[in-house]
């Protein structure tokens, strides 16, 4: 339904075609006739056969979700939320697929495609979280706080 997701399709082929130097149709009959003689190359069709399935769900449950919100008028139902939640989760899981499929072609290229992703190890001992993960220290001396006034005094 929606042009991004044909981007994302033509993308991930188009990097797949470029790091393996042939069409992915040729590549998916040289994967099915020698599964072993490359490995990266069966792993990253297998992914790519993942990631077009999971494109046709959203696409089907855009579809459904569309015709719904033609029909209906006003605020949304449960049914509809429900399709919304469902287009949700399938553009979630076409995206974690895509982004697998991107690290498998250039697993020493991290956060290319989202630069905000984190991915490999943990930094080394002595490294400091980008993020606080625990509230801060309190002070070590506490200062006396002045009576409270009443009001209307």
């Amino acid at each position: 339904m929606s042009d991004s997701a044909d981007d994302v399709m033509t993308v991930i082929t188009e990097q797949i075609e470029k790091r393996f130097g042939m069409g992915l149709p040729e590549l998916r009959r040289a994967v099915a006739a020698a599964p072993d003689a490359n490995s990266a190359a069966t792993e990253v069709v297998y992914w790519h056969g993942l990631l077009s399935e999971a494109q046709t769900v959203l696409e089907r449950a855009e579809d459904e979700l569309v015709t719904v919100l033609h029909t209906r008028q006003g605020e949304l139902d449960d049914p509809a939320m429900d399709l919304a939640h469902q287009v949700n989760t399938a553009v979630a899981v076409r995206d974690g697929r895509a982004v697998v499929i991107t690290y498998l072609l250039d697993p020493d290229s991290p956060g290319k495609q989202n630069p905000g992703a984190s991915r490999g190890p943990a930094p080394a001992a002595g490294h400091r979280p980008a993020l606080r993960t625990s509230p801060p220290a309190r002070p070590a001396t506490t200062t006396a706080s002045a009576p409270a006034r009443r009001a209307g005094r």
